[in-house]
């Protein structure tokens, strides 16, 4: 069963839209475009449903995005760089006569 979160992958301010586009399975962005329209002409009050929504909508778990990174991409506590390989060498170009300018 799903639960209704915030979203913490994409969100603009709070991720409230994003997690109730995420929970209802469409685009983040027409909810966004829905919601600035609605604002704009008024109907309710969605600027302050949107903070209660904030406050009442629980956040996302954090979930691991590959096998314990870091947000860089880092393993914690392994700050060296792994072993490369040496690059390879270039090819020669053959030189082109550009005395002519």
């Amino acid at each position: 069963m799903r639960k209704l979160t915030k979203s913490r992958d994409n969100k603009m301010v709070s991720g409230v839209l994003a997690g109730i586009a995420e929970y209802f399975g469409f685009d983040p962005t027409i909810l966004r475009i829905i919601y600035g329209a609605a604002t704009l002409i008024g109907v309710g009050s969605p600027f302050i449903l949107y903070i209660v929504l904030a406050i009442v909508i629980p956040e996302a778990p954090r979930t691991n995005r590959s096998e314990n990174t870091g947000t860089y991409g880092f393993k914690p506590g392994n700050n060296r760089p792994e072993k490369k390989e040496p690059r390879k060498e270039a090819e020669k170009v053959k030189e082109e006569d550009w005395s002519d300018f």
